[in-house]
Formats: structure tokens, sequence, C-alpha cells
């Protein structure tokens, strides 16, 4: 092989090393300071999120932390270019009493609020949260296929609008009254009967406002629940196409 030669195949393996680089550094940038996917594991967050949804994560909506940075290499106290969560956010933050662990679920209490579920209903400092009656939920969970559920409407006192599922009577439907501490926030999930949230205070509790990944914005995919997504295969029938690009609300 000729010197010539020998330059050409090192320039090459060089430039093809350098592009790879190149497009990690921006993948992490990305990841970083803009979006996050998240895939969803649970069906906690049903009906606005199903299991084998696929979602990206605004990270710039609420600042950066060190649980913004992958593994929390940069380990920093506090938050950076904060913006405030909103209440009906649907939001990934890190479970305050296992920060291994992310969880999505939605803000419904702000730093000093008071939060009661009675009788299933929400209570806000002391008022009930709107809610109406609509078409039932049909369930496609593994050895519930089929089932109707009851689904609601909920409207928060600042407009959001979002559907909760009502599977049956059970303690998270009466609660103690929560006073939200300053600087954290009430998360509870969609799925009213079958979340572990900010109601479960041994589990998951009030969560830091430092905790916070980023919002939810959109389903870039989704899966029927037991697919995996490299089973190429069993996309023609698996893809829920009317789920992709929709936005989280």
């Amino acid at each position: 092989m000729s010197a010539t030669t020998e330059k050409k195949n090192e320039g090459g393996i060089g430039e093809i090393i350098n592009i790879a680089f190149q497009a990690l550094v921006i993948a992490l940038v990305i990841r970083t300071l803009l979006f996050q996917p998240f895939n969803i594991p649970s069906g906690s967050m049903k009906a606005t999120l199903l299991v084998g949804d696929y979602i990206f994560v605004s990270k710039y909506s609420y600042g950066y932390t060190k649980f913004s940075v992958p593994f929390a290499l940069i380990p920093f106290e506090g938050r950076i270019w904060a913006g405030m969560p909103k209440r009906g956010d649907v939001a990934v933050f890190r479970n305050p009493k296992d920060e291994g662990t992310d969880y999505i679920k939605r803000v419904i209490g702000l730093p000093g609020d008071r939060i009661q579920m009675n009788n299933g209903q929400l209570f806000i400092n002391g008022q009930p949260v709107k809610r109406e009656l609509v078409a039932d939920w049909i369930s496609d969970d593994p050895g519930m296929e089929g089932k109707a559920v009851k689904r609601y409407r909920e409207t928060l006192p600042n407009g959001v609008t979002y559907e909760t599922l009502d599977l049956s009577d059970s303690y998270y439907d009466n609660t103690p009254e929560y006073l939200v501490p300053a600087g954290h926030y009430f998360m509870m999930g969609d799925n009213r009967d079958n979340s572990t949230d900010s109601r479960v205070q041994s589990a998951v509790g009030y969560v830091p406002f430092e905790n916070f990944i980023g919002r939810a914005e959109i389903i870039f995919f989704s899966l029927k629940e037991g697919t995996a997504i490299y089973e190429l295969w069993r996309w023609p029938f698996d893809v829920r196409w009317g789920r992709i690009f929709s936005l989280v609300r």
C-alpha cells in the first residue's frame, strides 16, 4: 500500500471519528438544553399518555438543575434560568424519595395550596374542581381489554382542561388535606386510582422545584403496549398512528 493510500485511509477514518464526535456533542447539547425523549412505561397518566407513547420534554421550560445533565455529571445547587411550573402542566421530575427515578405527572398543587380528594372529587383550597362525566374509556390493559372505565373532564381554576379515569373506589378517592410547602409542588396522575403520586407521602410526597426536569410537549411516536420499539415487523399493526405528533395537554 502506498503512502498516499495510507494517508487517505487515515484521513477517512479520522473524518468519520470527527463527524461522529460532533454528532454526539450536538445530541448531548440538544438533550441537555432543549428536548429530551422519554417513553411512558406505566398507565398512571391514562388517558392523556399511554404505555408505549414516546414523548419530547422541553428542558428549557423550567430552567436547569443538576438533574438536567445526564447522570448529574455537573452537580450544582438550585436552578438557573428558572421558569415556574403552571397548574395543569404535565411534567417530568425526579422522585424526591428516589432521585434515580424519573416520574411524569400533572401539576395540581402550587406552593401554599391545600389539596384534598373527597369521594373521588379533587378539591383545591377548599373548592371542588369542576368535572363532568364524558364517554367511558374502553380499557386495553392486559386482562381488562374491552372493560368500560368512567372518564371525567376536569377543569382546573386556571382553565386547564384534561381527562381523568375513575377505575374504582380506592384509598386515593379520600385523602387528608395536604398543605403544599414553599418551593414544592403537588403532582397527580390522570389515572386517579392507579397512580403513585404526591398523595402517597412515603413514596413520592411533595416535589421540590429543583427536581423538575421539563414539561411534556409532544408525542412523537406510539406503540401498543407490549410491543418493543425494535420489533419493526410489528409496526404496521401496532403503531398508534393517530397519536403521532399530538400535543400533550
